[in-house]
Parts: C-alpha cells; sequence; structure tokens
C-alpha cells in the first residue's frame, strides 16, 4: 500500500508517499480501506521528531480516518466487512490501508458523506472527553475556546451550542470571527487587537453577585496564556489545556486558584490506552452523533489534499490560513 513516510524530523518537505507493506490486524481490531484523513496539529509536531507514536503504533502519521473495513480480527463482534466508518487512530491515517482497535471505530455519521467523516474522530473525542467528561460542562454555562476557527474549534462552537452554552472564542483574522459567529459563537474575540481577558469580563458583568468571567476554557496556547486564563474564569471556574503552542514555561500567580476554586486540569488522547479511548468514542457514539443526525454539528472541512501532497497540506496547517478541518485523499 501507499502510505506517508516521515523520512527524516523536519519541515513539511520530509513527508514522502512511498510503497510500504500493508499493515497486519490482531483479533481485536479491523483493517480500514482508508477514504480521507484528517491533518491534526499533533502529526506536525510528529513530522519534526517531537511527539513519537505510541509503543506499538503504526510509525505512519494521522490520527483519524474514515473508509470501509476490509477484515476483521476474530474476536471482533459489531463490525462487519463492507461496513462504511470513521476511527480515532494512534497513527497511520495518512495510508491506503489503517490498522485499528475495534473500540475505536465509529459507524459513519448520519447524513455527512464518508469522506467529510474522516474530520470528526479526533475532534469529537478530543472536546468530549475534555470539556464534557472531565470539566463537566453544562447547559447554561459559559466557555470559551481559543482558537475557535480551528477544527477542535468549529467542533467545540456547534457542539456547545447545541446544548445550550454561551460560547466566546478568540481568533486572528476577522474573516476567522466571523466564521466563529456563523457556527454560533456569541462572542468573538481578535486576540490580536483585544484584551481578551477584558473583553470576558465585561461581556460576563452584571450577574448580580459581582463576580465575572466564564465557566470553562479550552486552551492549546499553553504557558503565555496561562496568568490570563485563570483570570477569565469565574467562581468554581475550570481550564483545560490541550495543547502547548505557545510554551510550556511560565510564571504564574496561583492565588486565584483559592480565592475563586479554580480547577486546572489537562490531558492528550493518543497516549490513553485502548481500554480508555473506547470508553470515550462510546460516550462520543451516544452524545455527538445524535447532534449531527439533528444537524445540529456538521463538518467543516476547509480543503482536500491527495496523499502524494502530504506536505502541502502540511503547510497550509502550519500557515493557520484554513477555517476547520484539512484532509488528505488515498
Amino acid at each position: 500500500m501507499k502510505a506517508v513516510v516521515i523520512t527524516s524530523p523536519g519541515g513539511p518537505e520530509v513527508l514522502q508517499a512511498q510503497e510500504v507493506d500493508d499493515p497486519t490486524i490482531g483479533d481485536e481490531e479491523v483493517l480500514i480501506e482508508v477514504a480521507a484523513a484528517a491533518l491534526n496539529r499533533a502529526d506536525t509536531l510528529q513530522r519534526k521528531g517531537s511527539y513519537p507514536p505510541p509503543n506499538g503504533a503504526s510509525p505512519y502519521p494521522g490520527l483519524e480516518c474514515s473508509g470501509t473495513i476490509i477484515a476483521v480480527g476474530k474476536y471482533v463482534t459489531r463490525w462487519k466487512v463492507g461496513d462504511q466508518v470513521c476511527a480515532l487512530l494512534s497513527g497511520g491515517g495518512y495510508a491506503e490501508k489503517v490498522a485499528v482497535p475495534a473500540g475505536q471505530v465509529l459507524p459513519l455519521p448520519p447524513g455527512v458523506s464518508l469522506r467529510d467523516a474522516a474530520s470528526f474522530p479526533e475532534v469529537a473525542c478530543t472536546v468530549w472527553s475534555t470539556v464534557f467528561m472531565m470539566s463537566r460542562l453544562s447547559p447554561g454555562e459559559s466557555f470559551l475556546i481559543h482558537g475557535g476557527s480551528s477544527g477542535i474549534g468549529t467542533f467545540a462552537i456547534q457542539m456547545a451550542k447545541h446544548l445550550g452554552i454561551r460560547v466566546f472564542v478568540t481568533a486572528g483574522t476577522e474573516e476567522k470571527l466571523t466564521a466563529c459567529k456563523q457556527f454560533g459563537a456569541d462572542v468573538c474575540i481578535n486576540y490580536k487587537t483585544e484584551d481578551f481577558v477584558a473583553r470576558v469580563k465585561e461581556e460576563t458583568a452584571g450577574k448580580g453577585n459581582g463576580d465575572t468571567g466564564v465557566d470553562v476554557i479550552l486552551d492549546n496556547i499553553g504557558a503565555p496564556y496561562l496568568q490570563r486564563n485563570l483570570d477569565s474564569l469565574n467562581i468554581d471556574g475550570r481550564l483545560f489545556i490541550i495543547g502547548f503552542q505557545g510554551g510550556t514555561i511560565t510564571q504564574v500567580n496561583l492565588s486565584c486558584l483559592l480565592a475563586k476554586r479554580l480547577t486546572l486540569q489537562a490531558a492528550g488522547l493518543r497516549n490513553r490506552s485502548p481500554e480508555n479511548k473506547a470508553v470515550i468514542v462510546g460516550e462520543v457514539e451516544k452524545h455527538v452523533w445524535s447532534a449531527i443526525a439533528a444537524g445540529k454539528v456538521k463538518p467543516v472541512v476547509f480543503k482536500s489534499f491527495p496523499l502524494s501532497k502530504a506536505a502541502e497540506a502540511h503547510r497550509l496547517m502550519e500557515s493557520s490560513a484554513h477555517i476547520g478541518k484539512i484532509l488528505l485523499i488515498p
């Protein structure tokens, strides 16, 4: 089969489509003929050599895909050859075929094309497991998403609005802020021209008890935003960090944690056990797939590239010029 190989750590040019051996499947795995794979920021880190795949995972990048099952392991009961599915992967999505534990496979979301379905597994599992399962974001609360126009952001806006949550976003261009508004965001903040802390406090003032701030923040920036995020939270607020695009080291005044009873959490998805991922995937199918079926959450695909143009796709992702997801088509 063809797969995108990281020939050496480096820039996008190190990604090359090559002939490689087909994956073999275990007794509790399925083999998927890939219709599309979606890019994630983690793929660019793996390409640079700073985010190696977990032990036993495919060496090829790609954390989510859609396609058709072409083989099943002997202990697999739910899935059969011919099923059209999408899947959460530990790697290997940038290929014509990928092996995946059966518990990380999802049926095609109702009303979504096979190709576009590749845009959902990683973002849905990331957002649902962090913001909803761990931070317990609830109807009637408020929610700040940094990078609102990203794949994570465009999904999170739609899911939160469907559940009756007031959504704040940051983004860096008026075009991106307009897109976020169209997806349902209530308050759109240009982080290049506005202080998001001041804007959040302004927009959440007037509750009658003197408290201001949002209830939950989803952050992918890390160090440079830590103090400002804590300052933007309301009493009993929760900050969830899923990335460190701005770095990992900072100095912070922790007194607000006690004063406002704040919770700070962080988690990744890729290095979780197959059993843990299966629990998350089950929750996503239960809670998110119904929202997609109802038309409340739609795929947001910015552009598709052939597998041979993976380097070009990575350049687009690293330019941050896109809104939503970028796909690779074998």
